[in-house]
């Protein structure tokens, strides 16, 4: 049972992989990208607020934003991880896409 239920899986994913524009391990290692590259956001939005508005708005807008959005791509990489055999939202699309990757833009 169990080896049907892996040979199953692994159907799974190839055939979707196929036939939809995205994949499901680009969705899971997109998922694992944004769980490791989550805490990195608060660093970013400290120095974006800090830019944009001085020290003040970096030392509470910008760690507030940062956290919310730590949270935000940690939790959207969880289900993503979690979910990736399965083409949701549609045809594997990201979920987040300000960036997908979150180093993909040059932040640093």
């Amino acid at each position: 049972m169990r080896k049907a239920f892996i040979l199953a899986m692994i159907a799974v994913i190839f055939f979707a992989s196929i036939s939809y524009a995205d994949s499901p391990l680009r969705k899971l290692g997109r998922g694992a990208a944004n769980i490791l590259t989550c805490p990195i956001e608060i660093v970013y939005r400290v120095g974006e607020a800090n830019d944009e508005s001085g020290p003040i708005a970096a030392f509470t807008w910008g760690i507030l934003n940062g956290l919310y959005r730590t949270c935000v791509r940690g939790v959207v990489g969880v289900y993503e991880v979690v979910s990736f055999p399965i083409p949701m939202p549609t045809d594997y699309q990201p979920i987040i896409t300000d960036p997908e990757f979150f180093l993909e833009e040059g932040v640093f």
